[in-house]
């Protein structure tokens, strides 16, 4: 795992991304999990999703028990 630089920019905190993570663009979306930040380039927000579909095994949630579906009246 690499390290980056943490420091004050006026009043926001600023990270010195390696260059090797460097995005495209000049805006990226961030998002806190936990106390996880997540940086995701703006134009390519889905690719990590899609990339990580294939890193499930072939039974995960195989043993995942789900509800009966509930019938409701139709609305329209």
């Amino acid at each position: 795992m690499e390290t980056a630089k943490v420091f004050d920019s006026g009043n926001s905190q600023a990270i010195r991304i390696p260059k090797k993570f460097k995005l495209k663009g000049k805006e990226a979306y961030i998002t806190k999990i936990g106390d996880a930040i997540v940086i995701l380039p703006m134009k390519q927000k889905w690719n990590s999703l899609i990339g990580s579909l294939d890193k499930f095994s072939s039974d995960f949630l195989a043993e995942r028990i789900q509800p009966d579906l509930e019938s409701r009246e139709e609305i329209f």
